[in-house]
């Protein structure tokens, strides 16, 4: 396991465990006992609580040290056992973590208040906060994290402290408040640049509130600091119950701010009071998708003078018709259809050979798409092409195949002809309609990309030759309008650098994004394929805007869609139409290819975007007119 230095580094989000207390707290244990004496009186219940955290895919463990400073075990009389506690604590988080699991040597606040608002020195301060740091230190904690604090001067003492005893890195972590400032008045552009003064590798908030209010305060901490962030939101606010103070946020609405938070910036989760097992699961599931997977990583060209080289990939020209057009610089174009939900492929098929006459060079044929059952990708791309004659482009997802699987369906592609490919990550069962199905996600579509790539040389993942290389043009998804859209390129870069070939976006509403998306990877030199969607109607482009993953439709398509709808549904199909038209005439030039969407089914709709004869309804809009 890397150094967590370097996991701080990389592209992967890390996701922490959830709340100790609560769990403890629901084990019996009540709260006016010291749940940090717990691990020497009663270590195997804190242990099961962390092995059920690993269970559910945390991947840093929080040592149950919050309270574990000699202030804090002074009111309990066991002061004098402070690093025997820190230490057993550590062991006992070590014991749970395996080596693929990272400990973080967690401390709280003194419970004391500090000068300028207290007594408390803040040399004696942050003697405090050494002698816990030393514990855990020799310990052997991989990192530390300062949380749940109130007073900014507080935490800088801690990291003073830490750094007095070594250089592991620190998370720094302060309360905030509905008012999304501390009890002190600090507003989170000002804790963000304290905290990047004082020296931490990781800024972050966590306790007190949920997850709504800690998104707005991530996004102006953004603002101010170039350090990685964390989070850790309570499952919302207390509300008494029966008179017992209950967490009520479920583990699907923090699943669902998870992915709100990551996008924000944040690159460590967790969770604080109220979270469980149950809510950590689902944040895993929630975060997979969205985050590279730090197990399989992007091979360097000096790694690769290592392995062995297998066979130089055939030419992009002589792998497909789709391929050579590509390579060319000739203008593709391909419609992406949606898969038969029943086994009865005759629909699909005739429709697809009206594709084929009007000359289009290619079907998309869509692995999953949003999670729905349909039949096979890899079955209806094999029957098209041998029953219509048509090229097919096979969306291929990480979702639903462990890499056997995936090692598996790729050799079985080649041997049936299937060579041009778009390696996607997958969208979560979540979104679907089977939701508690089980998602595998053993790699993303950096991953993916970079196991396709190998398979071109007659290698597999780990190197190794499996005989006759295989000849797939490797395609890729890009999303211009991303709401982080470094993230975006980012990842982009590490699938270029991986083996990607070409690119296809989401559909494009606002061609000025994905003109300012294509000034930004010139230098990738990467084809573009844009994606268009002729909508149906205004409610139609209010369900692409809301509901699809990385569609965004702008104000003034937003505005066309809905006057065209309130005339009538002609009208609303019609001007769907002429927007994709326009974005396709506007994007021409500037892009390798388009592929149009046939929505619902409509591929006379996805037909008449490259035509030039009449517009569905033409004769109702020139009436109206």
């Amino acid at each position: 396991m890397q150094d967590f230095i370097q996991a701080i580094a990389d592209e992967h989000v890390y996701l922490f465990d959830g709340a100790m207390g609560t769990m403890l707290y629901s084990k019996g244990v009540f709260i006016n006992k010291c749940y940090d004496e717990l691990n020497l009186r009663s270590p195997e219940i804190v242990l099961e609580v962390h092995k059920q955290y690993v269970r559910s895919g945390a991947e840093v463990l929080e040592t149950n040290t919050y309270g574990a400073n000699r202030v804090k075990l002074r009111t309990f009389g066991i002061e004098d056992d402070t690093r025997e506690i820190n230490v057993k604590a550590v062991e006992i988080a070590r014991k749970a973590a395996g080596d693929s699991v990272y400990v973080a040597g967690a401390i709280g606040p003194l419970g004391i208040r500090i000068e300028p608002y207290g007594p408390t020195a803040l040399d004696e301060a942050r003697e405090y906060f050494r002698e816990q740091a030393e514990a855990l230190r020799d310990a052997g904690v991989d990192l530390f994290i300062l949380e749940t604090m109130s007073n900014i001067a507080e935490v800088e003492q801690g990291i003073l402290a830490i750094r007095d005893v070594c250089s592991l890195p620190i998370i720094a972590q302060m309360t905030i408040g509905n008012d999304s400032r501390t009890i002190y008045g600090d507003s989170p552009r000002l804790i963000a640049e304290r905290l990047d003064r004082a020296g931490a590798d990781v800024i972050g908030l966590n306790c007190s509130v949920g997850p709504d209010v800690m998104l707005d305060a991530i996004e102006e901490m953004s603002t101010v600091t170039a350090k990685k962030l964390s989070c850790q939101p309570n499952a919302g606010l207390p509300r008494e119950v029966a008179g017992r103070q209950m967490y009520m946020a479920s583990p699907e609405y923090m699943g669902k701010y998870a992915k709100r938070l990551i996008h924000k910036g944040v690159k460590f989760l967790g969770g604080c009071c109220g979270t469980t097992p149950e809510h950590i699961k689902v944040m895993a599931d929630a975060v997979r998708p969205l985050s590279p997977r730090r197990s399989f990583v992007i091979i360097e060209r000096d790694i690769e003078a290592k392995k062995p080289q297998g066979f130089q990939p055939v030419p992009l020209e002589t792998r497909s018709n789709w391929g050579r057009k590509i390579a060319a610089g000739e203008f593709v174009t391909t419609i992406e259809i949606v898969p038969p939900k029943g086994p009865n492929p005759e629909a699909m098929v005739k429709s697809v050979q009206s594709i084929k006459g009007a000359g289009v060079d290619a079907v998309n044929v869509p692995d999953g798409p949003r999670a729905q059952n349909r039949m096979g990708a890899i079955a209806v791309a094999v029957l098209l092409q041998q029953r219509v004659g048509i090229e097919t482009v096979l969306h291929y997802c990480c979702r639903d195949r462990n890499l056997l699987g995936m090692h598996s369906d790729l050799l079985g592609c080649a041997a049936l002809g299937l060579r041009n490919m778009l390696l996607i990550t997958g969208d979560p069962p979540k979104m679907g309609s089977y939701p508690d199905a089980t998602a595998v996600f053993d790699i993303d579509a950096i991953g993916l990309t970079n196991m396709v790539s190998l398979m071109n040389r007659g290698l597999d993942l780990g190197g190794n030759p499996f005989g006759e290389a295989t000849k797939f043009t490797i395609g890729v998804g890009v999303n211009p309008g991303h709401l982080d859209l470094d993230y975006e390129l980012r990842r982009l870069d590490w699938k270029v650098k991986a083996g990607a070939e070409y690119a296809i976006t989401q559909p494009v509403f606002d061609v000025d994004v994905l003109e300012k998306f294509l000034k930004r990877i010139e230098l990738m030199r990467l084809p573009i394929v844009a994606g268009i969607w002729p909508l149906l109607s205004y409610r139609n482009a209010q369900f692409m805007n809301n509901e699809v993953p990385g569609v965004s439709v702008s104000d003034e398509v937003m505005e066309r869609m809905r006057i065209a709808s309130e005339k009538s549904k002609e009208h609303a199909l019609h001007e769907g139409v002429t927007i994709a038209r326009e974005t396709l005439e506007r994007v021409r030039g500037q892009v390798a290819g388009v592929q149009v969407s046939a929505p619902l089914g409509r591929v006379d709709l996805a037909l008449q975007v490259f035509s030039q004869g009449p517009l569905p309804g033409e004769r109702v809009a020139r009436s109206a007119g």
